[in-house]
């Protein structure tokens, strides 16, 4: 009887510590959980704030003012345009009877 008692005493005591590993464990765990989801949560605020930023800098004005400033670019007038004609070919009379050579 005796003998039953002590091992059932060390059934106990292995329970109970094996119980007290797991709960440490869990709370490890958990914590880890939370840690990663703080900065899942950064992460995410930090890719829209990073987008507002994409966004913002790539406006029209902007855009302009950087072609204008850094480029030397300016918009295309009249008084700067000029126009391209293709070269006048004299008609061949092959292309005028419409046979091909």
């Amino acid at each position: 009887m005796m003998r039953l008692n002590l091992v059932l005493l060390l059934a106990v005591l292995a329970s109970a510590l094996y119980l007290v590993h797991v709960q440490y464990q869990s709370r490890r765990l958990f914590t880890e959980l939370d840690k990663a989801e703080s900065e899942a949560r950064r992460i995410e605020v930090d890719n829209s704030r990073l987008q507002a930023e994409k966004r913002a800098q790539a406006t029209p004005l902007r855009v302009e003012k950087l072609a204008k400033d850094q480029l030397g670019m300016r918009p295309a007038t009249p008084a700067i345009t000029q126009y391209v004609a293709p070269p006048s070919v004299a008609p061949t009379s092959a292309t005028t009877t419409g046979a091909r050579p």
